[in-house]
């Protein structure tokens, strides 16, 4: 007894445009450009926390990335200012009997950063979306 049959030229060809931007890295490309928005306004944002007495400090401020490597996106933001996570936790003074506070400029930089994401971050997941049309 048969059922009769099924076309799915119609599914085949979306499964082959599907695969088509997968493999031309399409993903990989547009997660890529909202990684990099992310790293972009980090370093903004910190840089404009960053007090500033000199300059140094909020100079001393880089970013390499984005890079995709163990599964991930990664963005590495370094500040190399010796004395950055002084100004940021505290320190005892040079006679070693007073405390200065911390600053905590990276901490509140890093609550920022973390509201901007979902924003930052929605281009690059039109892409999975594009992917399906």
């Amino acid at each position: 007894m048969s059922l009769g049959t099924v076309d799915d030229a119609d599914f085949q060809a979306w499964a082959n445009r599907v695969k088509m931007k997968i493999d031309g890295d399409y993903l990989k490309k547009e997660i890529g450009k909202s990684t990099k928005r992310i790293g972009t306004q980090a370093l903004k944002t910190l840089k404009n926390n960053s007090p500033v007495d000199t300059g140094q400090l909020r100079r001393s401020w880089t970013a390499d990335g984005p890079n995709y490597g163990g599964g991930g996106w990664v963005i590495k933001v370094t500040n190399n200012a010796e004395y950055a996570s002084y100004v940021e936790r505290g320190h005892r003074t040079r006679g070693g009997k007073g405390w200065v506070a911390g600053q905590f400029f990276m901490k509140n930089s890093l609550s920022e950063i973390n509201a901007q994401l979902p924003e930052l971050i929605t281009p690059g997941l039109w892409a999975f979306r594009d992917l399906l049309s």
